[in-house]
């Protein structure tokens, strides 16, 4: 496996050490590679040392490296957040989009269509640039696109023209998405990049619970135009924040050459790696799980159980925070103690059983139930993602360090995919029950679970790890 530390010459980004004896990374190892324990920061690499026999340069001190870990964390948290922030805002002003343009319903909801289904392709595109050009220019382009793709949203005349865009501001927002899972991957090994991958989740997380409310709010001051406007403002800020301070994590030694072939093979090697596959499809239909959930819960809680807005606005707020707090709880405290499979086990365990318990409260076979016992059904599976999420990002990019571009578009672009085809299914049954919402969701987490005992068959690697005394 190629070197998990970071050169500290110009123009890279350069983290510290970790703590004599702090555990290694959870991966099994990756066809024709040799695994290796999460030490992310180090400054010594192969290159470096085969062409200057010498040893490599002192890691940075441990504050200089903290600043740049808070840094980096909030400038990628912050690319993460974008994608939420242009479906979510978007979301309380559909109506008025409908109006003000004269088009139908079913035509401006393909506004939201589009900008997905931007987001879900471009990762496939910007995955493989970033491997052959560096992390910089890729992600640099795409923002100036969205930026410029945004504009033209707020200035859109027709419902057409506005699909066509959002269609182009999602394919441009997809850099971020990709782009920040590849650099955590530069920066980061092992239990280091769980960590991460958690911390990450906490200011991620938040946008979803704070687009809708921003996007209500500035309705109150202006029309469906102003939420583009200020769409705009954020992504030139953005733009801004990673030119100045987001430097290259991707060092020209272990960049890729070639074009759309070679992006093509690099994809095949990947999906034929089992375990990596394996963890694709398991966070893919989690995220589906998540992605039912999104789709349903304002019909389910809103229509069947006559709940408030207010309500509903005030249990997707707590479910979000479940989610993050688990997170949390994942990051600062079961990675390191617990291996990273087991943490991911427990997660699609819970939300399983909380599928189960799901399906069987909305069937009747409790009878009438009310809303409580069902939020709080929901609550422990959204907040059971905590676990699942962080955890299966780690595992499979941990065996794509030769191309974690590539491997984060295709987590990424699986993910939007399978969410996108479960999302209809909820309500495929009418609206007036809240079964498919269950099955759906009691489905994924059924082939979320399965792929992972099936392909990634975690005991194999802790029976590895016990036979070498790792």
């Amino acid at each position: 496996m190629p070197e998990s530390g970071q050169n500290t010459t110009p123009g890279h980004i350069a983290t510290a050490a970790p703590a004599p004896g702090s555990p290694g990374g959870e991966a099994a190892e990756a066809p024709g590679t040799t695994a290796t324990g999460g030490t992310a920061g180090t400054t010594t690499t192969a290159a470096a040392t085969a062409t200057t026999g010498a040893p490599a340069p002192i890691a940075p001190a441990p504050t200089a490296a903290r600043r740049t870990g808070l840094l980096v964390t909030l400038v990628l948290g912050g690319l993460t957040a974008l994608p939420p922030l242009s479906m979510d805002m978007y979301l309380p002003a559909l109506p008025e989009v409908t109006g003000a343009l004269g088009a139908p319903a079913a035509t401006v909801q393909l506004t939201l269509t589009a900008c997905l289904a931007g987001m879900a392709l471009g990762q496939l595109v910007v995955g493989p640039m970033s491997d052959r050009w560096g992390r910089r220019r890729p992600l640099l382009i795409g923002m100036v696109v969205y930026v410029l793709a945004t504009a033209v949203c707020a200035l859109a005349p027709t419902a057409e023209l506005l699909i066509g865009f959002r269609l182009l501001q999602g394919l441009a927002g997809a850099a971020g998405i990709v782009i920040a899972r590849a650099v955590v991957r530069d920066l980061y090994d092992g239990v280091e990049m769980a960590r991460f991958f958690s911390t990450l989740m906490l200011i991620s997380g938040v946008a979803p619970i704070i687009a809708p409310l921003i996007g209500g709010q500035i309705l109150r001051i202006t029309d469906w135009r102003g939420v583009f406007h200020v769409l705009t403002v954020i992504g030139v800020l953005l733009t801004f924040v990673v030119w100045r301070f987001l430097g290259e994590t991707l060092p020209p030694e272990r960049r890729h050459e070639g074009g759309v072939g070679e992006a093509l093979r690099t994809m095949k090697g990947l999906l034929a790696d089992r375990v990596f596959t394996g963890y694709m499809l398991t966070g893919g239909f989690a995220f589906a799980a998540l992605f039912a959930y999104i789709s349903a819960s304002p019909f389910v809680v809103q229509e069947i159980y006559g709940a408030s807005p207010q309500t509903f606005s005030l249990l997707f707020g707590l479910n979000s925070i479940g989610l993050v707090a688990v997170g949390q709880v994942n990051g600062k405290l079961l990675v390191g103690r617990v291996s990273l499979d087991k943490a991911l086990g427990w997660g699609l365990g819970i939300i399983l059983l909380a599928g189960i318990a799901l399906l069987l409260m909305t069937s009747g076979v409790f009878g009438e139930v009310g809303l409580v016992p069902v939020a709080a059904g929901l609550f422990v599976l959204m907040s059971a993602m905590g676990l699942a999420m962080p955890n299966t990002n780690a595992q499979a990019l941990m065996r794509t360090p030769h191309a974690a571009g590539s491997a984060s578009a295709l987590l990424g672009t699986t993910s939007f995919l399978v969410g996108a085809v479960a999302s209809p299914l909820v309500g495929i049954a009418g609206e007036h029950t809240a079964v498919p919402m269950a099955v759906v969701q009691l489905s994924c987490g059924v082939l979320a679970l399965a792929c992972f005992l099936g392909l990634c068959q975690p005991w194999r690697t802790a029976r590895t790890k016990t036979a070498t005394g790792a």
